[in-house]
């Protein structure tokens, strides 16, 4: 009977959260579209078809759901929810809400204590090794996933994940040098993703996942530019995004294969093999945010990085007592470098979350740094504007931020009016004005270029609107004019400088107007694959920022971009402040709104565009905001603008950081898709299907030809292999059998039509012993040497070929010796043997790295070869052999048509006959087919 009853009740309270959520709903559904009404609403109807809710929208109802059910609801189910039901599935096993007293500090937290730095650290690398070795199990970063409680990650479990991605990499033929992408939300697979990448010796490539399906068709077009012009190899991405990924390989025609973070770590079970990594090799490629344009890869050098976290971290005090607390997202260059990189070589503990958890409920930004006594934390203005706008005092009850002691505000114009209104309100829970600190940073830097004097506050200028825009002068105002709020971003990081110059380049005094030129050891060398940018970039040894501004006092003050500057009557008209301005008018999308100029081919003057998005679809209210719009744009321009637009939500363009894409929005006005609409979702997949046609063909066409071509090389083999086998074993003397393999090695070579280049021969002595060291990089590698090289030699070959009867009678049969691997004995044995062999007049060959791998590169030389030839005062000649490991790698079946090239170096004679003379032996042989064979150093140290 009581269960009975229990039962019952528990229906009734379903029933009874299913009304109130219907209601609540339908209520929001008639406030973000006025005037259409809410019917045929059900459990089952679809939030995004049936009732047009976007993100923010979603956003939006999560508020309300948590605060009217007093619960906490798991964001990534919640944005994953198609139906009411399946919300009022999540609000009946949600957790309850948790308040700022319930929140205490993590028990046996090992934060804010003193660590040193890696001051010798030249890679990135050798920053995350150092770690390990000093303080491996010190918290690095504290990791807020979908639970309330997060999850903490040592150096150890960050190098450890990381080598396991890196091995699963090279396992799947990802070479040094070469780019992966990254497109996963924040998360350990992200953190071990990067760096596997770097370990691999690969480049990273940061990208964002696409924020909404309504605008996918121009998120992969971009991200199609971006894998394009890196080149890109592999991509690594959640299994949701799978399909959706591999649209992109029809606009990139590098990008093979597309692959989960579990795959490769699975993949990964061995110790990947360490490529040398240098100072000035890419640390990974940062695609600016392509607010003016075509978005541009930033290369990045190790050294780059490290001098800008040293600088930053000088301009800020940083240390390990620091807690930075991050919503930024890490395939941006804010919550990449100066966010995570910068933790981490500090050693100061990163609490870090997802900017999905910070969007949904931007108060948990505030509790993250009242609970972990955060330090450091920065945001673009809009973060400061949805605490300002989003977050309730209730929400605030018991927060104390006393503890933020630099509030970094930068990534995007800094507003004036934001600062004033974020310090009045949150003062009286410990937010000092001091810890305001607005920043000025650029891609082209590695991230930061203007920090603020510590504890000096912000500094907000009051210049003459007329003065700026008709001369350039900002000068300060007497309080009668009109005037312009100008936020200083700071000076110039330690070791940086910076300047003004007009369009000449010449050097501009100070509060003259100009284009902001910077110089430092962070900047970048150029753009990747485009010489023609980065020759627009540089002017002698200055970096052109892009980025209008004045200097006073040595502070950066930024007025606008260069690119998105309107020149109209002889005037210099700023989008951003007229924009913001827009954005306050009821019924526009505060943020959403962007002014650029139009070419008018009549007049040959530009016009002046205004975009803005409304959610509001009645005839007469729309009149009502284009209307407001012009009048307000009229009067803080001087001027009317030639047109408005009012244009549904998303429309829009912003980059991965929520800058205005003022160029995009100007070519989607031009093309006439700024005001109809959404574009359908299926009409968007179907262009971006049939623009990558041509390119799917083509990839089709090139794998089917290299499958052909690789039957053809099987079937070859199968036709030759027997019949020289058998003559091999049978032919009485040695000579005939050499010339038959040689011959036979040509042939096949010749019909495959493979060239081989070969150099050097002058330097194989032809009629005295010496030993042969040759580089080992595929299965192929001992045919090629017998095609190329004019002399008999003895192969050394590992003694478990004797056990396999094919290879065995073959090896034999050409005068191969055998050398036990495993057994120290037996091995010391065979090493006492070849040293009296390697006087013979044949020479010995051996592949002194003993095996060979997938991943391109030299690995470590055995001592077997050097001490048999310093013992029998031979010289050794190192023979590099190039091209082998394209046309068939390791653990590969799938041979594919190359170039091969031999070459012989000048021999090497031992010094003596010691151990340090076989090793000296090793090392210079080894480094001369270093200098030739075009792969990196796997040798660590």
């Amino acid at each position: 009977m009581s269960a009975e009853k229990h039962s019952t009740s528990d229906r009734i309270n379903a029933d009874t959260a299913a009304q109130t959520l219907l209601k609540l709903i339908r209520e929001l559904a008639l406030e973000l579209h006025p005037g259409r009404p809410v019917t045929g609403l059900t459990l089952d109807s679809s939030i995004d078809r049936d009732l047009g809710f976007d993100s923010l929208g979603r956003v939006e109802m999560l508020v309300r759901i948590e605060k009217r059910f007093k619960c906490t609801l798991v964001e990534s189910a919640f944005i994953e929810a198609d139906t009411p039901r399946d919300l009022l599935q999540l609000i009946l096993t949600a957790t309850p809400e948790k308040t700022i007293e319930t929140l205490s500090p993590l028990p046996g937290q090992e934060i804010g204590t003193t660590a040193t730095e890696p001051h010798e650290a030249t890679t990135l690398n050798e920053m995350l090794h150092w770690h390990v070795e000093v303080h491996a199990d010190r918290p690095h970063v504290i990791l807020y996933g979908d639970q309330e409680e997060p999850e903490t990650l040592t150096y150890g479990d960050l190098l450890e994940g990381a080598e396991k991605m890196a091995a699963g990499l090279q396992q799947a033929g990802v070479a040094p040098t070469e780019r992966v992408a990254i497109m996963l939300p924040t998360s350990r697979d992200y953190l071990f993703s990067f760096f596997g990448i770097l370990l691999a010796g690969a480049v990273p490539v940061p990208i964002y996942p696409p924020a909404r399906l309504s605008q996918v068709e121009d998120h992969l077009l971009r991200h199609g530019r971006i894998l394009d012009n890196a080149q890109t190899v592999l991509m690594i991405t959640v299994s949701e995004a799978k399909p959706l990924a591999r649209l992109l390989q029809s606009q990139a025609a590098s990008l093979g294969e597309i692959v989960t973070p579990a795959e490769m770590l699975q993949a990964g079970q061995r110790q990947p093999a360490a490529p040398r990594v240098s100072d000035q090799d890419i640390a990974f490629l940062q695609y600016t945010s392509g607010s003016t344009g075509t978005p541009k890869g930033v290369t990045l050098t190790h050294a780059n990085l490290l001098a800008n976290i040293r600088a930053m971290g000088q301009a800020t005090g940083a240390s390990s007592k620091d807690v930075f607390v991050s919503w930024l997202p890490l395939y941006h260059d804010m919550g990449l470098i100066g966010a995570w990189l910068g933790s981490l070589y500090f050693s100061a503990p990163l609490v870090l979350m997802s900017p999905l958890r910070f969007l949904v409920r931007p108060g948990r930004w505030l509790q993250a740094i009242h609970r972990h006594r955060g330090t450091l934390s920065a945001s673009p203005n809009f973060g400061f504007e949805l605490c300002l706008n989003k977050v309730d005092d209730a929400e605030l009850e018991g927060l104390d931020l006393s503890s933020w002691r630099m509030a970094f505000n930068g990534a995007e114009p800094v507003s004036a009016r934001t600062i004033r209104r974020f310090t009045e309100k949150f003062s009286r829970f410990g937010f000092r004005p001091e810890a305001m600190s607005p920043v000025y940073g650029l891609a082209e830097c590695s991230v930061g270029l203007g920090f603020p004097p510590l504890e000096r506050g912000p500094v907000i200028d009051r210049v003459q609107r007329h003065a700026l825009t008709h001369s350039g002068e900002a000068i300060p105002t007497t309080g009668q004019e009109e005037y312009v709020e100008i936020v200083a971003c700071g000076q110039a990081l330690p070791g940086h400088q910076v300047r003004i110059v007009d369009s000449r380049g010449n050097p501009l005094p100070e509060r003259r107007e100009g284009e902001l030129q910077f110089r430092g050891p962070s900047t970048t060398q150029g753009y990747f694959h485009n010489p023609e940018q980065t020759r627009q970039l540089f002017q002698d040894d200055w970096l052109n920022s892009g980025d209008l501004a004045y200097l006073s006092g040595n502070e950066i003050f930024i007025t606008s971009r260069t690119k998105d500057l309107i020149i109209r009557g002889g005037r210099n008209i700023y989008p951003y402040d007229v924009e913001e301005e827009l954005g306050n008018i009821a019924g526009v999308r505060k943020g959403c709104v962007a002014m650029f100029g139009s070419e008018d081919r009549a007049s040959a003057t530009e016009r002046i565009v205004i975009l803005a998005e409304s959610r509001e679809s009645r005839p007469g209210e729309l009149e009502r905001i284009r209307e407001e719009v012009f009048n307000l744009a009229t009067q803080l321009l001087g001027m009317p603008p030639d047109e408005v637009v009012l244009a549904p939500p998303h429309t829009v363009l912003k980059t991965s950081s929520g800058k205005i894409r003022r160029s995009a929005c100007r070519e989607l006005y031009e093309k006439g898709e700024a005001s109809g609409g959404r574009r359908a979702i299926w009409r968007q997949f179907t262009r971006l299907t049939l623009s990558g046609l041509p390119a799917m063909l083509r990839r089709l066409w090139s794998r089917s030809a290299e499958a052909l071509y690789a039957g053809y090389v099987w079937a070859l083999l199968f036709t030759l292999a027997p019949p020289v086998w058998l003559l091999t074993a049978l032919l009485p003397r040695i000579d005939w059998r050499w010339r038959l393999i040689r011959s036979a090695a040509n042939l096949y070579r010749t019909l495959l039509g493979i060239p081989l280049e070969v150099d050097g021969l002058e330097h194989l002595p032809l009629d005295r012993p010496c030993v042969l060291a040759v580089n080992h990089a595929s299965y192929i590698d001992g045919m090629v040497i017998v095609a190329a090289l004019p002399r008999r030699f003895r192969f050394v070959a590992k003694a478990e070929l004797l056990g396999q009867f094919v290879p065995r009678i073959f090896l034999q049969r050409i005068g191969s010796q055998f050398v036990e691997r495993f057994d120290r004995q037996a091995s010391a044995e065979d090493a006492k043997r070849l040293s009296g062999m390697a006087e013979a007049e044949t020479p010995l060959l051996f592949f002194p790295e003993g095996t060979f791998q997938r991943v391109p590169g030299l690995m470590p030389f055995r001592l077997g070869a050097f001490v048999a030839a310093a013992q029998s005062d031979l010289p050794v000649v190192p023979v590099c052999l190039q091209g082998s490991r394209d046309i068939l790698p390791a653990n590969c079946w799938f041979p594919r048509h190359g170039r091969l090239k031999v070459s012989v170096k000048p021999a090497i004679t031992p010094l003596d006959s010691d151990w340090q003379a076989a090793v000296k032996l090793r090392d210079e042989s080894r480094q001369a087919i270093l200098e030739s064979c075009g792969e990196p150093d796997l040798q660590r140290g």
